[in-house]
């Protein structure tokens, strides 16, 4: 029987957000259920959502019936009603786990409480995961790459549904796979292949409206495993035509297939074509290790460098010994100060493929019962490596401050591994012209942008020179920002952010402060006098000879900068008389 079409609307929950439901057939014997959680601002490690997200799962009906993953716990009670319309959950005879993360598997628990004969079905490493997220028994079955789950035909129609199962790992959790039903040629995918925008279109419909959030989502969380996805890519090769990628967040991808895929497998060549990268090793499901490992990896791939996130405790061991020892830097968290002996091997085989004079660096897991972060350190630094950061220390749980202390050390990463390409880059530039380019000058900028979330806040700033008016109506201007700058990250589509203009006979001491290198997490207003609560976007100098309250509106990529375009909501000038700094540059190939 297909499956009745319902939705259900939550206009605001006990979580203060607006969240629905949306159910609707997507095949033969198949529907999806899309929690749609509109208001989400921020996700995962920290990054920006300008168009909230979705959590989708997916009911398959053949002679037996198979629900892939579940939903965050926040659509508890709506989401289990809704699927109540749809089947009784007793009916329900496989859950296949995608992978383990709370977003996706935030009510097993409850769907184990109304059917705890279901048999649920997912990788090795997803059935451990899991008997330590809900802490209770459970009937599981194991499957790997290869490995088949026949459901058979369902009496109204005369497809059979065989799901085929993709060992997919590190996309983004070690435990990930793919499902494809050869029933219905769709393939689900997970967090693969997704991207955060919460919309009731169901599918791809068009490809330009959403092309910038889903490039976001695969810097943000594939990119920094582009090695995989290439693997990954090479088994979904070898699958049927497909027609409908399933994922696990956004509009499941239908009408452009083969432009995502390209995507995927060019962008992860792009990033694995250089062979210098950094291993960036973390612990999954211990303390923080997930989102700081994560963290660290996004600031390296700002900074346009490679890195491959390596989980200690579920690598194959010729893998990581291999991962390690051909990579440039390695970050390696605390760890246990008690691990057990699975995790001491990976740990001796860690310490054992690390070469001399190699970069590393070390950051505090807070795990509860970490191996002191000096110890980790001292044992690192009697084997001959060199620090590629001060260690990262947390003191507390971490925020959306500690994030982006984190970021901003592995943009550092990012920057050292690529020192010797970007001036052999400079060098092979013909001198004449950068010599014209450098004639263009511009006026001296302050930018500054501060965003409080929670408990905790986040700001950055930095020197332009790239700004120019833009737009009469509304007033707006553009900026260019490198890829690698800290502040970048306050400045998605919707972020403010504020231009402080400088001042012609009184700008030296601020584009002094401002020039130098600040480690991670500094406080870039420490020693300059800001006025707060000034403008929406972030502190106003006190010594700027005007300044423009922004709102970031679009935003074009370059090859190593961001063109963005703000409309100016708000502006004042200190001093009518006065004349704005202008820079002016010999060369057109730095500032």
């Amino acid at each position: 029987m297909a499956a009745q079409n319902s939705s259900a609307t939550v206009e605001k929950s006990n979580h203060g957000s607006h969240l629905s439901l949306q159910c609707e057939t997507i095949g033969t014997d198949t529907t999806t259920i899309r929690s749609l959680d509109w208001d989400r601002s921020r996700f995962d490690i920290e990054f920006g959502l300008r168009n909230g997200t979705t959590y989708n799962s997916f009911l398959l009906k053949g002679e037996k019936t198979a629900l892939i993953d579940t939903s965050h716990t926040k659509f508890k009670d709506t989401w289990l009603a809704l699927l109540k319309k749809n089947i009784d959950p007793k009916k329900i005879d496989y859950l296949i786990i995608s992978h383990t993360e709370p977003d996706h598997s935030g009510l097993v628990g409850d769907l184990l409480d109304l059917n705890p004969e279901i048999e649920i079905v997912g990788s090795l490493v997803a059935i451990k995961f899991l008997k330590d997220q809900i802490h209770r028994s459970f009937k599981s079955r194991t499957i790997k790459s290869g490995d088949n789950l026949n459901l058979g035909k369902n009496t109204s129609n005369d497809i059979e549904h065989l799901i085929e199962f993709i060992s997919a790992p590190n996309l983004h959790w070690p435990d990930t796979i793919f499902s494809f039903d050869h029933g219905t040629n769709i393939l689900y995918t997970c967090d693969a292949f997704g991207l955060h925008y919460c919309s009731e279109t169901l599918f791809d419909e068009d490809s330009e409206v959403i092309a910038d959030d889903f490039k976001f989502y695969y810097d943000c969380l594939m990119g920094p495993n582009a090695r995989s996805v290439i693997q990954a890519l090479k088994r979904i090769d070898k699958l049927p035509q497909i027609q409908t990628i399933a994922v696990g967040h956004g509009p499941l991808l239908k009408h452009f297939l083969d432009l995502w895929i390209n995507h995927y497998r060019e962008w992860s060549s792009q990033r694995t074509k250089n062979e210098s990268y950094a291993a960036v090793c973390y612990l999954s499901q211990y303390g923080f290790c997930d989102r700081l490992s994560q963290s660290i990896a996004h600031g390296i791939g700002k900074a346009e460098a490679n890195v491959e996130l390596i989980d200690l405790q579920e690598s194959d061991p010729q893998e990581l010994s291999t991962l390690i020892s051909d990579s440039s830097a390695v970050i390696v968290p605390t760890w246990p100060n008690q691990p057990k002996a699975e995790l001491q091997s990976a740990i001796g085989i860690l310490l054992a493929a690390l070469k001399q004079k190699q970069w590393v660096g070390v950051y505090d897991a807070y795990g509860g019962n970490d191996e002191p972060i000096d110890v980790v350190v001292n044992q690192l630094q009697t084997l001959g490596q060199k620090q590629i950061f001060t260690p990262l220390r947390v003191h507390e749980k971490p925020n959306s401050n500690t994030y982006q202390r984190f970021e901003e050390a592995g943009t550092d990463v990012g920057q050292i591994l690529n020192r010797k390409k970007n001036i052999q880059v400079i060098k092979n530039i013909d001198g004449e012209l950068i010599k014209a380019m450098g004639r263009i000058s511009g006026g001296l900028y302050i930018v500054t942008a501060s965003q409080k979330e929670d408990r905790s806040s986040r700001s950055g700033a930095m020197i332009a020179s790239w700004v120019s008016q833009a737009s009469f109506n509304p007033p707006g201007l553009t900026i260019a920002v490198a890829k690698d700058r800290a502040i970048e990250t306050l400045m998605q589509v919707n972020d403010k952010f504020v231009v402080n203009v400088l001042q012609e006979d009184n700008y030296q001491h601020l584009f002094r402060h401002f020039l130098k290198r600040f480690p991670p997490g500094a406080n870039r207003f420490a020693g300059v006098e800001i006025l707060e609560g000034v403008a929406k976007g972030g502190p106003v100098l006190v010594e700027a000879l005007a300044f423009l309250d922004c709102v970031v509106s679009q935003r074009l990529e370059t090859s190593d900068h961001w063109i963005i375009y703000a409309v100016v909501n708000h502006g004042s000038v200190a001093n009518s008389e006065a004349k704005t700094a202008v820079h002016h540059r010999k060369v057109g190939n730095n500032y």
